[in-house]
Parts: structure tokens; sequence; C-alpha cells
């Protein structure tokens, strides 16, 4: 038996440092979180000092026996988990749940997973830091509290089964209020001139764009008149040198917004593959704000940069964390082995991922790039205005020869032209075109994953660690999802000269066009609207980054967690409270459109129990006993911003097209968007085509390509049992029984030969194979715990940012719905609106 026994939290983490160590040592894996707050009651005692209930969950007992076992017979313990407030609380829970004794225990930290990191942590423990874990119970109970009480109430007063957080709301937040910005802004049009001139040796053109904008195009015509027969001469040329300096190596959010930009990966993706360099001891930790490198990076980094570029290309750096509230003392995200330039043998992403890192700590570490800009000044006789033009050349391109930083502004650059031709100062020259064209103003531009992570950080809300599993809540929430927005047609005005002719045309655009990116449902902003209006402080942008403070105060000891959880819930519970009594005059989100001339009743839109649908009437019945009439809002719509037109087409639906092999064909809308119905089967419409102008012939031409797939899909079915059925699927063939798939053995030679009593047997063995499956199976069961424990790590450390709990829920969603029993059937009554219009 190993005298060792280090604890760590992944097995891959574990088989790297395995490597490193001897016969002496066993490595062995807790998986995350071994334990978390109970669900019930909070899992807080709030009479006892919000003294935490900590529970150990069911899938990590077998865990937690194997540790206990192999704790008791080593005779040193090594607590290796991560260095930062996460990876001590797990040693602080590993501690205490295995009855470890202080003299047989040690804390082992290192930021790399490296041989030589690995002998220096263990020649230095040290003790568990309560201070750290006392800043991450700190974090763990407040967010439960905040979702624990704040959740209920949504359920009672929004729609059931929301939740609400400390971060995610302000994420969400922000999402909503920029959406707002741009359904308020108004584009401003202006005429952007862009003149051509020959040089004097009559074949090279300049190409230059007028120092201003002009308003109208009054103003354009006068220029253009002003240019006929007029001498242009070059004015001026100004030349300077221009230094460029590399960014700092990356911190975890800026890894994530550059893996955004140059390799296309969401913030979750980018956390998932550099948790796998980490484990697999390829890079340094990958959650830190610090920028900071070691000597021995530092100096690695300049024998590299020497060798392979010269001594003029290397420049000693140092850097330092300016990150609002940025904690932790780690290194920024390099690589551990500085001189490997790439990485074999691992998945492309992964090699990709490595070097972008590769190459933004060399570059950290390198001379600036030198250039040179030209401004060239054309003048126009009789106007102050000028036309400009201007270029770089690259003198010395010292950093840019390995890295060039993404630029994450978005708009046009007007004026660069590259590398300008050879001119003379005072030159004459001849104008060949002139085009004005009538451009906008651009309105604030839609979040992206990377770009909410870098207004998050600015705002000191978050930290490293809760950057992804954020984004990733609001999203599965539903109130924020990521996607595209169609543009709408505009039209635009372009004044072109030439040859003294002006010409005077209207060309088309598609504007305000988005993909990937960050757009609130409008469960997201009625949420956040009520967030607002109860509970603004929780959604304050100051006073978020001010808790983070206090955390951060509590991790250095300046600061009791249970005095500052007291000092939140004083002022937080009374105004939980206060909210659950109110009562509301009006639906939470309803919005009144108008009247509808038909019935003369008015016309809302709200969150219904499916989503946003309008509806006509009150929710009461009227004194002729008619109830309201419901209909779902169709995709792209939103309560916002639809207009009473807009609803009341809604009603339309369902509308007869005709008749179909003696069959109604119908189109409606149901709750996973619009349908052609055709003998009780329904056909999906294509989100590209409108149900309100599909024809009958459109109709039966899906009804038919419906059938079409059905029949290639269908390889047999059995007279015996009309529930049993041969299928082609994704994956090759398989049955499928009773709503239920079995795979066919892959040494079946001809599927469609198979009789009802051999598919019958498959089905009964594969039955037979999922009972006799048992938690102990060690092989199947043990991959299973490692691939959760791998998802669960990368998302974020365990799971501090769980649901409240299920029963909970429960129990306050049947209540919710028990109060809204005439909205039960809101979705479906859309189906008789046409029967009630008649």
């Amino acid at each position: 038996m190993q005298k060792n026994l280090v604890i760590v939290e992944s097995p891959a983490k574990a088989k790297t440092i395995e490597k490193f160590l001897g016969k002496e040592y066993k490595v062995m894996s807790s998986y995350g979180h071994i334990r978390d707050l109970e669900k019930k009651d909070y899992g807080i005692d709030l009479n006892h000092n919000f003294k935490p209930r900590y529970i150990v969950s069911e899938d990590k007992k077998n865990v937690v026996k194997e540790l206990k076992k192999y704790s008791k017979e080593a005779e040193s313990v090594w607590l290796a988990s991560d260095e930062d407030r996460e990876g001590e609380a797990i040693a602080w829970h590993l501690y205490e749940v295995l009855g470890l004794k202080k003299k047989d225990t040690k804390r082992i930290v290192f930021h790399e997973i490296t041989k030589t990191a690995i002998f220096q942590a263990i020649q230095n423990p040290r003790n568990i830091d309560l201070n750290l874990v006392d800043a991450q119970q700190a974090r763990r109970v407040l967010d439960r509290l905040v979702g624990f009480e704040l959740s209920p109430i949504l359920w009672r007063k929004v729609r059931p089964s929301l939740s609400a957080g400390r971060v995610q709301s302000v994420a969400v937040r922000l999402i909503v209020e920029r959406e707002r910005e741009i359904n308020a802004f108004v584009a401003e049009p202006a005429y952007r001139v862009v003149a051509n001139f020959v040089l004097p040796d009559g074949t090279t053109l300049l190409k230059t764009e007028l120092n201003k904008r002009l308003k109208t195009k009054d103003e354009v015509f006068a220029l253009l008149e002003k240019c006929k027969g007029a001498t242009f001469t070059i004015d001026d040329i100004v030349t300077k040198p221009v230094k460029k300096s590399p960014a700092a190596p990356f911190t975890t959010s800026t890894l994530q917004q550059e893996a955004a930009h140059k390799l296309g990966f969401t913030v979750a993706q980018t956390m998932l593959l550099a948790q796998k360099l980490y484990e697999s001891g390829l890079i340094t930790y990958m959650r830190t704000d610090s920028v900071n490198l070691s000597g021995l990076a530092l100096n690695t980094a300049k024998e590299e940069i020497v060798g392979q570029y010269g001594e003029n290309y290397y420049k000693f750096r140092q850097y330092h964390t300016k990150t609002k509230g940025a904690q932790e003392a780690h290194e920024a995200i390099r690589p551990t082995y500085i001189s490997n330039h790439t990485i074999h043998g691992s998945d492309e992403r992964e090699r990709r991922l490595y070097e972008l890192i590769w190459k933004r700590t060399i570059a950290s570490q390198m001379a600036d790039a030198e250039l040179e800009r030209t401004t060239v000044y054309v003048g126009m006789d009789g106007t102050k205005e000028k036309f400009v033009a201007s270029g770089e050349v690259i003198k010395f391109d010292g950093f840019l020869q390995v890295y060039m930083e993404t630029n994450d502004e978005e708009g046009e650059n007007d004026q660069s032209n590259g590398i300008l031709p050879p001119v003379n100062l005072h030159a004459k020259l001849l104008l060949d075109t002139i085009t004005a064209t009538q451009r906008f103003t651009q309105r604030p531009p839609r979040y992206t994953e990377a770009s909410l992570v870098k207004r998050l950080e600015e705002l000191g809300i978050g930290r490293p660690s809760t950057y992804a599993p954020t984004i990733q809540t609001i999203q599965q929430r539903a109130y924020v999802i990521k996607g595209e927005k169609l543009g709408i047609e505009r039209v635009y005005n372009v004044l072109s000269y030439k040859g003294g002719e002006i010409k005077d045309e209207d060309k088309t655009e598609i504007a305000g066009s988005d993909r990937n990116k960050l757009m609130p449902t409008d469960i997201g902003s009625v949420v956040n609207d009520f967030l607002m209006e109860h509970f603004p402080d929780i959604l304050d942008y100051n006073f978020t980054a001010n808790v983070e403070k206090e955390f951060d105060a509590i991790a250095e000891g300046e600061l009791e967690w249970t005095k500052a959880i007291d000092n939140f819930y004083k002022v937080f519970h009374p105004i939980v409270e206060k909210t659950t009594s109110t009562r509301l005059e009006h639906r939470v989100g309803e919005r009144e459109l108008g009247i509808d001339p038909e019935s003369g009743k008015p016309v809302f839109v709200k969150i219904g129990r499916y989503g946003p649908i309008a509806q006509i009437g009150l929710t009461a019945e009227d004194e002729k006993g008619e109830k309201p009439k419901f209909a779902s809002l169709q995709k792209g719509q939103s309560i916002e911003t639809i207009t009473l037109e807009e609803a009341l087409k809604l009603f339309d639906l369902p509308r007869t097209l005709g008749e179909f092999e003696e069959k109604v064909v119908s189109v409606g809308v149901g709750r996973f968007g619009p349908f052609v119905r055709h003998d009780n089967k329904f056909v999906s419409i294509p989100k590209e085509e409108d149900p309100m102008e599909i024809s009958l012939e459109r109709a039966i031409e899906l009804i038919q390509e419906k059938r079409q797939r059905e029949n290639m899909r269908l390889i047999k079915s059995f007279e015996e049992d009309e529930g049993m059925q041969l299928l082609n699927g994704r994956f090759g063939p398989y049955i499928c029984y009773k709503k239920e798939n079995y795979k066919l053995p892959k040494t079946l030679a001809d599927v469609a030969a198979l009789t009802y009593e051999e598919c019958l047997d498959i089905v009964k063995t594969a039955t037979t194979k999922k009972k006799g499956t048992t938690k102990s199976s060690k092989g199947e069961t043990k991959v299973k715990e490692e691939e959760k424990a791998s998802a669960k790590k990368t998302t974020t450390k365990s799971s501090t940012k769980k649901s409240p709990a299920k029963a909970v829920a429960k129990k306050a969603a049947s209540k919710a719905s028990s109060s809204k029993s005439t909205e039960k059937s809101e979705v479906s009554k859309s189906a008789a609106t046409k029967k009630n219009k008649k």
C-alpha cells in the first residue's frame, strides 16, 4: 500500500500527475465537489448565523467511500485541488468529510502540471486557507439565498419554473438594455464622399475621402458643382512614425474573447478545451485574472525569441493586472513549456487554442512594431474642405511577426488605404470620379458572448470561474438566445460625378442583420423588468461589483463572511416579503395594444404558460358569457415591439386552405411554430415561409415531402404489432418498439429479412441487459462518472450554480398554475379562434 494519497479534482489531472510521482504515491480524483448545500429549506440555518448544511451528493457516495478507504490506509494525504477559492473549498470539504487529521494532511497548490511544479509544491505544503474557504462559502450561501427567495416570487408573479440569480440577472439586464437601445435608435443619414484622382504620371489613381460628412443631398450637389473645372493640388504630406505594442498575456476573459474572434469558439468551448490542456500539463491554470509571467517563463521566452527571430525582436516586459477587482495571485495563461510551439496527438481544436496561447505569450515579450503613417491632403481651389488619403508602411514588424490582437470595435475603416503611391507636394491632380454614398449612423452592437464577458469584467461583475457558467445559464433558462436577426431592406442614395456628368440613383441594402449575437427573449425582458422594479439593488451594477469586493475582503481575512451575509439579508429579505404580499394591478409584462375593431374588445400581449401570446378580451368572462381568445406570437415577434395590426393577424389562424384526398387542409400555429394539418397529422412550415400567405398547393407539397421522407425512413412494419417498426436513422437501421429505440447487431446482413419474432427477441435481450446494469459495474459506470465530472468541472467548478430544489419548484409551480386556470388552455384555444370569430 502506498504511503501517500494525493487527491485532485479530475481524473485527467490525476492521470497526468501520476506520471511524475513514484510508487509511493497513489493519485485519486474527487470528481469536483463531493458535497453541496442541502436542497431542503435553503440548505442554510437562517436562525444560527447562516450555518450551511452540507450533504454528500448521491452520485459522490461511492467516490467518498473509496477515498475514505485509501485515506485511512495512507500515512499522509495531500490535498491538491486547484489554487483558487473553489479549489480551496474542495480541499476543506475533503478534509471534513474524510475525517482527516491535521498532522497527516498537507495542502499543496500549483498553477501548472509539470514535474518541477509538482515536486516544488510537495516540498512546500501549507494548511488549508480558511479565509479562501469562507469567501467561497459566502458566494455559495448568498447565491442560494437570492435564488431561493427570488425564484418563487417569479413563479407566482410571472410564470412557473423561472429562476433568478445574483450575477445571471445582471447579465440579462445588460442584454435587455442593449436591445432597447437598439429598438429606440434612429439612424441619421449622411453622405460619405470618396474621390479618385489621377496622379501626374497619367495612370496611377489616388483614392481619397472628404474630411467631413455631408448631411443633405443639396450639400452634395453644391460640392459636385464646385468640382466642375476646379483645380486640385496636393497641399500637404504628413509623415510620422508610429509604434504598436503587443497585448499582455492571456487572462481567462481575454482568452475567451480572442478565441471567439480568431477561432470562432464559444466561451464554454474555450474553457472546456483550456481545461483539457491544463490537465494534460500543457498550459498553466486557465482561471486567472493575472497578466504576470514567472521568471522562468520570462527567461524561456527570451531564449525562444532571440533564437527564432534575433536579438532585435526581444524586449523585456513585466505586465501588471489592472482588471477591476482582480483577485488571484496566479500567472497569466501560458504554455508550460514555451519551447513547444505546437502540440501533437491532440484534438484539432485543442491544438489551435494552444497555438493561440503560445503566440500571445511570445508576442508579449517582443519588440514594438515600427510603422510609418503617411497622410496626404488634397485641396480644391475656392473651398476649405480637403480630400484626405492615409496609409501605413511597416518599417519593422516586431511582435507582428508572431501575433496581432483582434480589434473588437465594429465599424468601417474609412480612410485607410494601405500603402500609398509616391506623391509630391504641390503636384496638380486630375479628378477622375467622385462618389457620394448615403450612409447611416450605426446602432449600438448586440453583445456577443466575448463582448459580454468583456463588459462584465469592466464592471467588476463575476470572476474568471463565473463568466462561462453565467453565459450558459442565461441561455439555458431561455432568458437570452444566441441567434440570427434578419435585417430589413433599406433605400440609400448614391450621387456620382464623372466627365462633367452627375448621376443620381437609389439603391437598396439589407440593414440591421446579426448572426450569433445575444438577444433577450420576451420572458427574459419581463423577468428583468419585474426584478428592476422590485429589487433594483440586486440588479444594480455597482452593488453586484461591491459584493465581489466583499468576497475579496473575506478572502483576505479582512471581513467575517457571516457578517457580510447578515448585512445583505437584513435589507434583502424584507423586500422579498413585501413583494410577495403585494397584489399587482396588472399581469407582469402585459401590454395593451388597442381595441379590436371587430369585437370592440381590448387586445393585449403577455407571457402565457407556453410563451408570448396575444389576447382579445378580458380574462374574466364578459356579460355575454364569452371567454377571451388567445393566439401564440410567431417566431421573430416580440411583446415589446408587436403592433395592433400584427397581433390581430394572428387570430386569422387556423385557416382552412381547402381539401386534399377528401380531407381538410388547414394552417395553424402551435408551441413549436406554424404547421399544416391534414388527416390529424402535422407538417412543420419552413421558418422562411409565412403561414398567412401559404397556398393549398404549397401545403400539399409539404405533406407529400414529409410522406416521402417517412417512406424512406421505414424499412419494414409488422402486421402482428403496429408498434414494431424497422427504421433507418442517422447511424443506421434500428428497431422502434413502443416509442423505445433498440440497436441492431452489427453482424446482421439483411435487415429487411428480420421477422417479427426475431425483432422481439432483440428487444427482450436489450431490455434484460438494461435491467441488469448496476451501479457497481465498474467500466461503463466509471466512464460515465468521469464524463459527468468533466462536464461539471468545465461549466463551473462543481455545482455552485445549481437551480433551486425541484420539490420546492414543483410546489410553487402548482400554486401558480392553480391561480391561472383561465390561461391553462391559452395556446390550445388558438386552434378554436377561427370558429369563435365566425
